[in-house]
């Protein structure tokens, strides 16, 4: 059995006062839109919220674990919750995909959890087409409890240099799209 983690408990810092993740695509939040994604590949989906966040309203109505937290540590506490989650649930591999990548599609994630059952006990991470690593990443459930100890905002960077995963190619640059300033946002809306 797979899960996703979608960490949502960041502070759109960079956003300067807007909140990328409730940021409008096709009339619905970039959350949900990301969330209805997850959803879609048929597995068990978190999403880590800050506690007392807006960003709850956008996943009414939608079968997913809520984990509110105190996100001022920053990724680490979201990541700590998921594996959590993850371990709970039995899940035996667990995909980390930020919510403020756009062009990632349910297809996408099918595709990764396709290639990850093929090596079950080894971390996977999407990449562009000429092999620069993105995300979502994949974590195999022998790596998940090493997550509890992760501190601060540098994500699993340790966890993937102790364990180097396998690179799984996205179409053109989708593996790295994500929009975390009105910069990146006004540019991405601009070709799409």
């Amino acid at each position: 059995m797979h899960a996703i983690l979608l960490p949502a408990a960041g502070a759109s810092s960079r956003m300067r006062g807007r909140d990328k993740l409730l940021e409008q695509v096709d009339g619905v939040s970039l959350l949900r839109r990301s969330a209805l994604r997850a959803k879609a590949t048929g597995v068990a989906v978190a999403v880590t919220l800050p506690l007392g966040s807006p960003r709850r309203d956008a996943l009414d109505g939608l079968d997913l674990t809520l984990l509110e937290l105190d996100a001022t540590e920053g990724m680490a506490a979201s990541l700590r919750a998921g594996a959590a989650w993850a371990l709970q649930t039995g899940a035996q591999a667990l995909m980390i995909a930020l919510p403020d990548m756009p062009d990632i599609t349910t297809q996408d994630m099918q595709a990764l959890f396709d290639r990850q059952t093929e090596i079950p006990d080894t971390p996977l991470r999407a990449a562009t087409d000429d092999g620069q690593p993105g995300h979502p990443v994949i974590l195999p459930r022998k790596v998940l409890a090493k997550l509890s100890g992760l501190q601060g905002d540098e994500g699993a960077r340790a966890i993937l240099k102790d364990h180097p995963p396998q690179l799984h190619p996205l179409p053109g640059q989708r593996a790295l799209t994500d929009l975390d300033t009105p910069e990146a946002w006004a540019a991405w809306r601009a070709e799409n």
